[in-house]
């Protein structure tokens, strides 16, 4: 009964989740697409053919991965936030506290959530790379493991910055001050080759960089940092993030008055 309580709950969950973000879709997956558009227009063609190949693809090609990854950690972690944020705001939230239902399968429904919404706008970016370049996929175990394993860590992320928010504008703080200049600084658009070594040796401080140049080893094949390394960092903040997050509901955090 108990198991069967909480697997109800967590599709419910994952369902309303689904629904969410897919009725909103102008709001929700337009706008990343339209983004990437503008992203291979600007880097793509006009910079992009003013430099030379990088490890011996051409400058679009290169940053393809970099674009799709970066749209999967940042729709996770803004479908997680903005979620679980109006739960708290709307008072929906006690009703999952007084049911027979976990902490853990309240996590695992809003993370699934983000992680659906994650891959549906990363897929869209890539159909939309299509008409700039051909994309090429070295490994598809590793390209789809390590894009799921990105939208669970940045979905993670997005919950616990929704237990502390006490306001709409709480929830933009992280993702203006801390996601994007990790995103952007880590390694989307170029190589940290291309770094003098003293920007090098401060750009492997990035847990961004091991995601994204995981994610191009997938596609590409080539990587800035080891694949084994970059799974290791991913599995290992996902994991703490994950116990912040049992641990804050747990306690009431944020949630309870």
């Amino acid at each position: 009964m108990y198991f069967k309580a909480n697997l109800t709950a967590y599709n419910t969950i994952v369902i309303k989740e689904i629904l969410r973000f897919s009725r909103i879709w102008l709001q929700t997956i337009v706008p990343p697409a339209i983004t990437t558009t503008l992203y291979f227009i600007i880097f793509g063609r006009l910079i992009g053919s003013q430099l030379g190949d990088i490890n011996n693809y051409s400058y679009m090609d290169y940053i393809v991965p970099g674009l799709i990854i970066m749209s999967i950690i940042t729709n996770s972690y803004a479908n997680v936030v903005s979620s679980f944020y109006g739960t708290k705001f709307h008072h929906h939230i006690e009703e999952l506290l007084v049911s027979p239902v976990s902490n853990l399968t309240i996590i695992a429904g809003y993370v699934s959530g983000g992680v659906a919404r994650g891959m549906v706008v990363g897929l869209v970016v890539t159909l939309v790379s299509l008409f700039f370049t051909t994309i090429t996929v070295d490994s598809y175990v590793i390209t789809i493991a390590i894009a799921i394993l990105t939208a669970v860590l940045f979905s993670l992320a997005g919950l616990i910055n929704a237990i502390f928010a006490n306001s709409f504008d709480d929830i933009s703080i992280i993702p203006t001050f801390v996601l994007t200049p990790l995103t952007y600084l880590g390694g989307v658009f170029y190589s940290i080759d291309m770094l003098p070594s003293f920007w090098q040796n401060v750009s492997l401080f990035n847990p961004v960089l091991y995601m994204v140049n995981g994610f191009r080893m997938g596609m590409l094949g080539v990587s800035d940092a080891s694949l084994s390394t970059a799974i290791l960092i991913i599995l290992g903040f996902i994991l703490l993030l994950g116990i912040i997050s049992l641990w804050l509901l747990h306690q009431g955090i944020g949630i309870k008055k």
